[in-house]
């Protein structure tokens, strides 16, 4: 049975971090679900553009909590069940895994940053405040949302081995960081591309969107 709890342990995070609580708090507020307008992705500046803020915060924080708690939870009582950091690296990750691809939502899940916030502060407050330093940084300077997702999901491993040195819990923040850059996949090319919206602006239109406009315009002439 004690060898089986860590397993539980995971799979019960998972389960929590499953909750996609940007459908979640859209059907509770009526709104459109997030995965039907905008970039499709089922998250908080997603939500946003449906014009709804409070849904927004709302969702920002619900995610946050889900990657939060289960971990908290492994840090504060699993020593007394015989468990110890690989349990906890365990849950991280799976809180993660499941906002990423979470089963009660046909496995079509957002990008992790706020959740995988909440396991970063869940496994150390000051690893959490560290990788969040970093990501307001990035954002300060660059005015990217996305770019600072990325600098801050890098650096967040050389965080923990500076703090704690390598470590298993080192190990998941890396796949989780890896997992989260690979997701913003997207972004990366619209970066290059300098079609990424910076953060208070709007998106700048794509070329080709752009070329569509002028032949409209001109069509009317």
């Amino acid at each position: 049975m004690t060898a089986a709890l860590p397993l539980l342990a995971a799979l019960l995070a998972y389960l929590v971090g499953s909750l996609s609580f940007a459908v979640i708090v859209s059907r509770a507020m009526g709104l459109s679900d997030p995965r039907t307008y905008g970039s499709g992705n089922p998250g908080a500046t997603n939500v946003l553009r449906s014009g709804s803020k409070a849904a927004a915060i709302l969702t920002l924080a619900l995610d946050a909590l889900k990657g939060y708690l289960p971990v908290a939870l492994a840090v504060r009582f699993g020593p007394a069940f015989g468990l110890g950091d690989g349990t906890v690296a365990m849950v991280a990750l799976a809180a993660f895994l499941g906002h990423l691809w979470p089963v009660y939502f046909r496995f079509r899940g957002g990008k992790g940053v706020a959740t995988a916030a909440g396991a970063l502060l869940g496994i150390d407050p000051l690893l959490g405040a560290a990788t969040l330093a970093t990501w307001l940084i990035i954002a300060a300077f660059f005015r990217y949302s996305s770019l600072a997702s990325i600098v801050a999901a890098a650096f967040a491993p050389f965080w923990r081995v500076l703090t704690e040195g390598p470590d298993v819990i080192a190990l998941a923040v890396f796949v989780m960081g890896a997992l989260l850059i690979w997701r913003h996949s997207a972004n990366i090319k619209r970066l290059f591309a300098g079609t990424e919206s910076r953060l208070g602006g709007g998106a700048k239109a794509a070329p080709a969107r752009a070329a569509s406009a002028k032949g409209r315009r001109a069509t009317r002439r």
